[in-house]
């Protein structure tokens, strides 16, 4: 075997160690959103009970509090990991998770859960815009797509996990308080992240932009398979960063047309993927079953198939994305959304309760999640860590996802009322809003595979600035 693929084989080994660390954020993230599902049938008793006295309307502030703080983290931690970095950030969003974890755990009443809930959501959207960058910004070009993914690989099997553990719990111990050890399971992931971001190197463009040049040779050279690949990509990102290093302050960073109106993609992506309704499923899976007749506990067990789906469907998600260009793996995933939305409204409206109609509707459920996982999910934070320049990548990334969590917030909170209302025609309206969602991916969506960061970054200057003509097959999309 040569040095060059022993020294390929390292590299790669190296990278996919740091992305498994730094993705315990993105695990927490899973956890923390996908444990409410089975917490909430538990929380809706009496305090008498065990409970806390849900009613619809609390449980929609209960499950949103969480987002909200989501899009108050994305933002702030996209803008202080621009300034102090990104491991930096990430050890003190370890520290948040772990005092949200503990909070809603020993929460005594609606209200402190909901703040709790919103302290935890901050750790949780911080991570989620912070994790991708730092690996896109860590690996090369032909490992970037499936790192990036693995955070999203991260997220479901935190769900998964979510889901497992509240099965099992609830089966297994007949308590009305179990929800707390539920909640309380998330500590695990947060003094992973914390212990692991002592581990993981710097990112070589975030120490190039404060001048810090020598520390970011030192660290590509031990992520990239040659010397050569790593002094190359070294001066494109001198360069990069010397061109950009006039622009300072949110306005500075914001000062041309073109960055705008990628910054307006990225926001309008975020709102394609909440208002495909998956988080809908993702909370409230349990509620819709039960619509149908379905028991608490054998809803709770049928949510299982969720995480499950979820973590295979990004496993093959991951082995398709560097074989199909970014647009291509959206617009199919949104085409099956559409049609298994259709679907669930024609189950939910038109079947009789039944055990057909529960495990019909279940299956349409998991169908949408697949394609959902798949083809949507991973591409969504693959393009929030390449789509935007150096010089305001958290900035960006971080209004982008602040946005994104926005978007899950109005989605939380409206459901359960539309489904109140409007049972399974919920469903049709979904549809709707999801075919505006794939005119809006082919007029907009540009094409990023195979492309550096750099390459990426001219490559949207040039197409948003009007001095090229673009095509979403632009050069290495396919």
């Amino acid at each position: 075997m040569s040095n060059n693929q022993n020294a390929s084989r390292a590299s790669s080994k190296i990278l996919w160690r740091i992305a498994a660390i730094t993705t315990m954020g993105s695990l927490g993230f899973g956890y923390d959103t996908g444990v409410i599902s089975g917490a909430l049938p538990f929380m809706t008793l009496d305090a008498s009970q065990g409970g806390l006295g849900l009613t619809p309307m609390t449980e929609g502030v209960v499950a949103s509090s969480l987002i909200f703080g989501g899009a108050f983290g994305a933002l702030f931690a996209g803008q202080l990991s621009d300034r102090y970095g990104r491991l930096g950030v990430l050890k003190a969003l370890a520290i948040l998770f772990a005092l949200g974890a503990l909070g809603t755990a020993v929460a005594p009443g609606i209200w402190t859960m909901v703040i709790t809930r919103f302290i935890l959501g901050i750790a949780v959207g911080g991570a989620s815009s912070t994790v991708p960058v730092l690996i896109a910004e860590l690996a090369a070009p032909k490992h970037r797509g499936r790192l990036v993914c693995q955070s999203e690989l991260m997220i479901v099997s935190g769900q998964c996990l979510a889901y497992v553990t509240s099965a099992g719990l609830a089966h297994l111990f007949d308590s009305p308080f179990i929800w707390r050890y539920m909640l309380a399971i998330a500590l695990i992931p947060a003094v992973l992240l914390y212990v692991g971001m002592h581990f993981v190197p710097t990112s070589p463009r975030w120490l190039v932009s404060k001048g810090r040049i020598a520390e970011a040779k030192t660290t590509l050279t031990g992520i990239r398979d040659t010397q050569r690949e790593a002094d190359r990509e070294l001066k494109e990102i001198i360069a990069q960063c010397n061109v950009e290093r006039h622009h300072s302050g949110v306005l500075g960073k914001l000062n041309e047309p073109w960055l705008l109106k990628l910054l307006a993609i990225g926001i309008g992506l975020g709102f394609v993927i909440q208002f495909t309704g998956v988080n809908a499923f993702m909370y409230y899976t349990p509620m819709i079953l039960k619509e149908t007749g379905m028991g608490t506990n054998a809803a709770l067990i049928a949510t299982i198939g969720n995480g499950v789906v979820s973590v295979i469907a990004t496993l093959i998600g991951m082995w398709v994305i560097n074989r199909m260009g970014r647009r291509s793996m959206l617009l199919l995933g949104l085409t099956v959304v559409v049609l298994a939305q259709i679907f669930l409204g024609v189950v939910l409206n038109f079947m009789p309760h039944s055990l057909v109609q529960s495990y019909l509707a279940l299956s349409g459920v998991l169908v949408f999640l697949f394609f959902m996982q798949m083809c949507i999910g991973p591409v969504y934070w693959l393009l929030m860590s390449e789509l935007f320049p150096t010089h305001a990548r958290g900035l960006m990334n971080g209004i982008s996802v602040s946005v994104f969590w926005i978007f899950n917030a109005i989605v939380a909170f409206v459901f359960p009322v539309l489904l109140s209302v409007m049972g399974g025609m919920t469903f049709f309206l979904f549809a709707v809003v999801n075919i505006g969602s794939i005119i809006f991916c082919t007029l907009w969506l540009p094409e990023t595979k195979g492309l550096t960061l750099e390459e990426i970054e001219q490559q949207m200057k040039q197409r948003f600035s009007g001095r090229s003509k673009w095509r979403a097959v632009d050069v290495k999309a396919y």
